[in-house]
Order: C-alpha cells, then sequence, then structure tokens
C-alpha cells in the first residue's frame, strides 16, 4: 500500500464496488492506501507520492525513480 498525501480533497469510490461506496480524503492526510487510489489521485494532481525512511520519520515526496522502486 503506497503511501500518498493529499494535496487537494479527493473523493474515492473503489472501482470494484461499482460506486457504491466513497471515501473522502481531506487535503493535508498523510497515510496509506490502495494502489487504485493512489494511482487515481496522483493521476487527477491531487496527492503526491511519499515514503518515511522509519516510524515517527517526517514524510518525504518520493521521486519518480524511488516511487517505481527503482
Amino acid at each position: 500500500m503506497p503511501l500518498v498525501r493529499f494535496t487537494a480533497d479527493f473523493d474515492f469510490s473503489p472501482a470494484v464496488l461499482g460506486g457504491r461506496s466513497t471515501i473522502a480524503y481531506r487535503a493535508g492526510m498523510e497515510l496509506n492506501v490502495t494502489r487504485e487510489c493512489a494511482d487515481l489521485a496522483i493521476g487527477a494532481g491531487k496527492a503526491v507520492a511519499g515514503r518515511k525512511p522509519r516510524k515517527g520519520a517526517a514524510f518525504e515526496e518520493a521521486s519518480d525513480a524511488q516511487a517505481d522502486g527503482r
């Protein structure tokens, strides 16, 4: 599950549920989300990928190379 920081409010509806459920993420939230949610939010420009090298560390924006695991 990727770690993201939401830069704007984002409503996510999992495709598997066919729109019967929506999760509202607020700007400023930093949390692990599903790959589907991360891809949609980052693609919409409403989130940035990140990482935490250890528990309690500050959120770090991941570069494209870091996010892909290269």
